[in-house]
């Protein structure tokens, strides 16, 4: 508990010049920077108690104010423009495993994003056609339906749009054109029928654009509950005493003003090296999608959920262990040198927020088998 209260008081010199300024960056929450502020200098005041039903429980000294920016993980994450129906989700399914989508028949989404190991490969930049390597960790795909942008820079919407872009990545799947992929579904009966009840009122639903709707259906369902969440419901002892003191240390020093929200991130852009230079400066983050100058080393604040299961860490892949994560976070984002016994202290609260996928999410579905008009796989 000392060394939590010395590091907030030694993180309210540093916050207005090193975090102020970077708050205003594009955020899908409401604009409370200045009662955010206002709550983290304070530290731990104690509020009236909540009511029983209001998420948000205060607890062990930690800040109500800064508890209730935090909310509980959704079952699934609907949309509007992608209803959910139980058939475009099994079709889904089948699609994010379906490699003969990619050229060479020998890439999924799965190959990057595998769901038996929390939506990660485990690489620092992943493997595609012919041996290429990304450029990019990949992240995971649990809970990212969730996020207000994707991909590292931000440069689609929604998942359903993300979907389709490793698919025509020369990198990736490198499948050669939309019409390729179209052939390749419709040479199957199994897909054409799928497509059919997915998508009942299109005359001709076996379409690129549906392809991302329907794996977008699935990923829709991705969402991994853990006991942090069962935490923000009220019931204090799903952390263990150990565990609210991590996350304490979090709160104070002010690593949740950007790392917030349902998903502990994923709501807003930020610079890598507000208070000192990230080492790797090659990749200009979101500045390659907008050339503004002020999007230099911008990048999506990543989720930290199941944070402990899904090394390497950040947009390279560049740190092994979630150790090393936090003290260049740290570093780099507050100026702070953390103890060892402070870094344990975060690292420990970090494990409360994995979340075991079901066997449901991870099951892997029967594909159909190729036909004659199947085209063939293709190494060039």
């Amino acid at each position: 508990m000392k060394a939590a209260r010395r590091d907030a008081s030694r993180f309210s010199t540093l916050l207005p010049l090193a975090l102020f300024g970077a708050l205003s960056v594009a955020c899908s929450e409401p604009d409370e920077t200045r009662l955010l502020l206002d709550a983290l200098q304070a530290g731990p005041a104690p509020e009236p108690s909540a009511a029983p039903d209001q998420i948000g429980a205060p607890s062990d000294d930690v800040n109500p104010r800064l508890l209730r920016r935090f909310a509980p993980v959704r079952s699934q994450i609907e949309s509007v423009n992608n209803p959910l129906t139980t058939d475009k989700v099994e079709l889904g399914r089948m699609l994010f495993f379906e490699a003969r989508l990619s050229k060479n028949h020998d890439l999924s989404c799965n190959s990057c994003h595998k769901l038996d190991a929390f939506g990660v490969d485990g690489l620092p930049t992943s493997t595609g056609h012919r041996g290429q390597k990304g450029s990019r960790n990949a992240p995971t795909v649990y809970n990212a339906a969730g996020f207000f942008a994707q991909f590292w820079d931000g440069r689609m919407d929604t998942i359903e749009q993300q979907a389709l872009g490793p698919i025509r990545n020369p990198v990736e799947m490198a499948a050669p054109s939309e019409d390729y992929c179209v052939r390749v579904l419709n040479s199957m009966p199994e897909y054409r029928e799928s497509f059919k009840k997915a998508f009942p009122s299109e005359n001709d639903p076996v379409t690129f654009a549906n392809i991302g709707q329907a794996i977008g259906a699935f990923e829709r369902r991705l969402s991994t509950p853990a006991r942090w969440d069962d935490y923000l419901r009220g019931n204090q002892h799903a952390l263990s005493t150990a565990e609210r003191e991590g996350l304490k240390l979090f709160t104070n020093i002010g690593c949740m003003v950007c790392h917030t929200g349902e998903m502990v991130g994923g709501s807003m852009y930020q610079k890598v090296g507000v208070v000192e230079a990230w080492p790797n400066q090659a990749d200009q983050g979101r500045f390659e999608v907008t050339k503004q100058e002020v999007d230099r080393m911008m990048f999506k604040v990543p989720t930290l959920r199941n944070i402990a299961k899904t090394a390497p860490y950040f947009h390279d892949g560049s740190v092994a262990t979630l150790e090393g994560a936090v003290r260049r976070m740290a570093k780099h984002q507050l100026g702070l040198a953390l103890s060892d016994i402070e870094v344990s202290q975060i690292v420990t609260w970090l494990g409360s927020l994995t979340g075991q996928p079901s066997a449901d999410l991870t099951r892997v579905p029967t594909l159909p088998p190729s036909t004659p008009e199947t085209p063939s796989p293709d190494p060039t």
